[in-house]
């Protein structure tokens, strides 16, 4: 497949109208069109919508991909549950940009690697990531950070990346629970290329989570203490199919606050490249010495178990020397393989007793014998018989 490229969108707050569907539709005669999705794949052409302009317009998420190594995710949030000052700190030139409208904020995450291995699976995968829309709405930042860590982390894949200067930029608040991603988050990770070992390190900064308990009878006494009014315009916009809007606003004010950050940041981006330069070199050596230390039991292993095989054959030698003649006899590819294989035995116990020409006599004496078989003769050239 020489080019591939992937369009995804869903409407999750509300279903797209006919009207609206015949809009999208006139944009693709190809694509899968539903009232809350649009799907379409191109491996030659182009889209010819502009995925901005859908995003504004009718979707609330929008994830696309391409076999050269971009990735792009936007999502879409009413203006009253995420403010572009929340989402400031964490803007990183081309790779985390925002926008709004006159109803909604959009997050445009990037990410691109040229020199990649095409490995992702595209089908379900903005089913895995839309969920930390959800968690912005409620104050949770953590994909925030995660995007801004991921578009530094590109610095390390792409030297040209950005200018010396940005090692002097202040990593943003950092947000509580890193250690402890959400499946979205982790999703979200994954699709922009996250470095394990460089949210591990940024990880150090983040204190634990409290978890977020929503106690039925708590929010029930909470409801009751909203103005008759407030109540009915809530019902209204309910009726007019921004039930889950209207969610997510509820639950973001009954839980208050949002989750603690750390104090003011400490750490610099040349700071947290340079740890996780660190971390990644001594974890690399951690596994090579574990590696060479399995290498070596398997050999001790290997050896033990042919030495036990060695003082099996001694027992009687001569039934082996019959086994190899009666295996060569078959004139079967496999069992000229055990034949050489049991060979290579008897040269090991011969040389192991110090009669290495009783050896030699007997294989000369067998490979005369069966001088006419080339496929055999070649299997013994091939161990050094």
């Amino acid at each position: 497949m020489s080019e591939y490229q992937y369009y995804e969108f869903v409407a999750l707050d509300q279903p797209l109208a006919a009207k609206a569907q015949a809009e999208v539709r006139a944009l693709s005669t190809r694509a899968r069109i539903t009232a809350t999705s649009f799907v379409n794949e191109y491996e030659w052409g182009d889209f010819r919508g502009d995925p901005s302009r859908l995003v504004e317009r009718h979707y609330d998420a929008h994830l696309y991909l391409a076999n050269w190594g971009t990735r792009r995710l936007l999502l879409r949030l009413p203006r009253s549950l995420l403010d572009v000052d929340a989402v400031e700190p964490y803007l990183v030139d081309e790779q985390v940009e925002t926008w709004t409208t006159d109803t909604h904020l959009i997050v445009d995450l990037h990410n691109n690697d040229e020199t990649g291995d095409w490995d992702y699976e595209p089908q379900g995968a903005l089913s895995a990531i839309v969920g930390v829309r959800t968690e912005l709405a409620a104050g949770d930042h953590r994909a925030l950070y995660l995007a801004w860590l991921a578009g530094y982390g590109t610095w390390e894949r792409d030297e040209n990346t950005f200018d010396r200067e940005a090692d002097h930029d202040p990593e943003p608040p950092v947000p509580a629970g890193l250690h402890t991603l959400t499946a979205a988050q982790r999703a979200l990770a994954d699709f922009l290329r996250l470095d394990d070992d460089l949210l591990a390190v940024a990880a150090e900064a983040s204190p634990p989570l409290n978890e977020t308990t929503d106690d039925p009878k708590q929010l029930a006494a909470w409801l009751t203490t909203l103005p008759a009014t407030e109540k009915d315009h809530l019902l209204l916009r309910v009726v007019q199919d921004q039930a889950a809007t209207v969610r997510m606003e509820l639950l973001r004010r009954f839980r208050g606050s949002t989750p603690p950050v750390t104090a003011p940041p400490q750490r610099t981006v040349g700071e947290l490249l340079d740890e996780t330069a660190r971390r990644r070199a001594k974890r690399q050596q951690r596994e090579k010495a574990k590696r060479a230390e399995e290498k070596a039991h398997h050999e001790r292993d290997r050896a033990l178990a042919r030495e036990r095989r060695l003082d099996e054959l001694a027992q009687d030698e001569q039934a082996a020397w019959t086994r190899v003649d009666a295996l060569i006899a078959t004139r079967k590819p496999a069992d000229y393989d055990a034949a050489v294989a049991l060979l290579v035995d008897l040269q090991a116990l011969a040389n192991r007793e110090n009669r290495p020409l009783d050896f030699n006599r007997c294989h000369a004496a067998l490979r005369q014998t069966h001088k006419n078989k080339p496929s055999l003769i070649a299997r013994l050239a091939r161990v050094n018989l």
